[in-house]
């Protein structure tokens, strides 16, 4: 403990001096690779701002060890004017995942596991749906997106807020049936990062925000970053999130996603994320001790096994204006995507949360990082700014790659439209349900989620999820037995089609959902589900 607290000491006089510059770094004469003086970030973002609809970002950049860029561009929230700048907080949602794949790495040194360890090794109870998959899984595969769980499975236990516990979800992983074979091909999750943040947790004796907070965030400096939405509560300088209602931008309430800590949890700044991806460049190096000796948070071998990939990802092939982000290798490592531009390795990771969208990228050869954080749900925007700054730091021709993402980006959002419009259009609209709609009303089970219900309300028949409160909608008529429901919290952007099949007496044998609009985040993961009514003896 006190050794760790004489490393944070020394790691906040290294920063200091860096500290003072970030508001006017970016305005700074740079080095050669650095961002160069004729470059006008600020004009950019704004474009950017302007172009996808986001009302705040935060950028930093390090190069070569320094903090070049520190700053925010825009507001925290729509209608108040205060602005956002280095030390404002941003979810950054999934990008919690390298952190949580440092402490398995720090674990690892400390020779309290292996990354081949049997997961049932540290967790006896562990159990996934195939027994097979229970006794071979690995600490390593909790991190590599291959245990053959589908695209996102299982997350609605936990997005959005739900009353599950962790202990609940990674109970329930045992009900979820696999998409594919164990190891036969990628596909992103997040249980498996809630396992091996219980794992972190379990061998520290401490929860995971408390071990990430001694272990890393403040060695690293990492002085305003938390682990959770409560430790927010005395910052005025908190981002708000926003959604898109109705085509609008507007200011929604945060979802907190205590139970789901491991795979998300990290709120940062731009500041304290410069730190952080200092560190990652260096291998895990924290600088030289007060006894003059290098210190690092982990060895060079767990740098070099973060950064080497494990799982193959698919490549798929970019619109024309796009077409020189395509990578010639993708894959994932161990809390990191991995792939190439311009010829050089780079490490990169995004996060989603309710309002919040983020990315951090990450050239060793380069020494460059770059970190991008959103106040809206806009993909698009950072791929904009990406791409920009990339090629500024590696010394790449410009492109317009903010206008040609937006015109991309506009004919996919015309060519979804225009697909639910013609949907809606083909749709036997006259067609009727095959039972009376109080006969489709009751409580519904699915193994692994529980229950939900269908029940008048108002004259309207209502959906409500028993363990996510906020996940009640209005059900209508689509066509045959398919419904459609349409949530009350319109920012989720999330409305699904239920189907309804029946047995062969006419009683309903079971329901199943999925999104409407292709562009439904994954973690509504509706098509997972598989309810069957509740008959009134199991109650």
């Amino acid at each position: 403990m006190h050794s760790m607290k004489r490393l944070a000491s020394a790691i906040l006089i290294a920063f200091s001096a860096a500290g003072a510059a970030f508001a006017t770094a970016a305005e700074a004469p740079a080095a050669a690779g650095a961002l160069a003086p004729a470059y006008n970030l600020e004009a950019d973002v704004t474009r950017v701002m302007k172009a996808f609809d986001v009302p705040g970002i935060a950028i930093a950049v390090v190069k070569d060890g320094k903090v070049v860029v520190a700053q925010g561009f825009g507001v925290r929230k729509l209608g108040d004017p205060a602005p956002v700048d280095g030390k404002t907080i941003f979810e950054i949602a999934s990008n919690s995942k390298a952190f949580t794949a440092a402490g398995l790495a720090m674990l690892v040194d400390q020779g309290k596991l292996e990354w081949d360890d049997p997961v049932i090794k540290h967790l006896p109870d562990f159990r996934m749906y195939d027994p097979y998959v229970t006794a071979e899984m690995t600490v390593r595969d909790l991190l590599t997106h291959r245990s053959g769980l589908g695209l996102g499975a299982g997350d609605l236990m936990w997005w959005p807020t739900t009353t599950f516990s962790t202990d609940e979800i990674i109970h329930n992983l045992r009900y979820i049936r696999p998409a594919t074979s164990f190891r036969n091909s990628y596909a992103y999750d997040n249980l498996l990062y809630i396992v091996a943040g219980k794992i972190i947790a379990m061998k520290s004796g401490k929860t995971w925000g408390e071990t990430m907070r001694e272990w890393i965030l403040d060695p690293v400096g990492m002085k305003t970053t938390t682990t959770s939405l409560d430790e927010l509560r005395n910052n005025p300088n908190v981002s708000a999130p926003h959604s898109r209602i109705n085509g609008r931008i507007s200011v929604v309430k945060p979802m907190p996603v205590a139970n789901a800590i491991g795979a998300v949890g990290i709120n940062t700044s731009a500041e304290d994320i410069a730190r952080w991806m200092n560190v990652l460049l260096d291998g895990g190096k924290l600088g030289k001790g007060e006894d003059g000796k290098e210190t690092r948070l982990w060895s060079d071998k767990q740098a070099r096994e973060m950064w080497t990939a494990q799982t193959p990802m698919a490549i798929n092939q970019p619109k024309p204006p796009l077409a020189a982000t395509k990578p010639n290798f993708y894959a994932y490592g161990l809390g990191f995507q991995l792939r190439d531009y311009q010829g050089k390795l780079v490490a990169l990771h995004g996060g989603a949360l309710q309002g919040f969208y983020s990315r951090v990228l990450l050239v060793p050869e380069a020494k460059v990082g770059i970190a991008i954080f959103t106040n809206a749900e806009s993909g698009p925007s950072l791929n904009a700014l990406q791409y920009r700054l990339l090629d500024q730091y590696l010394g790449v021709a410009p492109t317009d790659w903010i206008g040609r993402i937006a015109e991309v980006d506009r004919e996919t959002q015309a060519k979804e439209k225009e697909r639910l419009k013609t949907e809606s259009a083909t749709r036997a609209a006259q067609s009727k349900p095959s039972l009376p709609l109080a006969a489709y009303e009751g409580e519904y089970k699915d193994p692994w989620y529980g229950s939900a219900t269908i029940k008048r309300v108002g004259g309207k028949q209502v959906i409500a999820f028993s363990r996510t409160p906020d996940l009640t909608g209005e059900i209508e008529h689509f066509q045959h037995d398919t419904f459609v429901v349409r949530w009350k919290e319109r920012n989720f952007n999330a409305d699904a089609y239920m189907t309804f099949s029946l047995d062969h007496d006419g009683s309903i044998e079971r329901m199943r959902m999925k999104p409407i609009s292709t562009e439904t985040d994954f973690s509504y993961d509706f098509q997972d589900l598989l309810f069957t009514p509740v008959k009134k003896k199991e109650k």
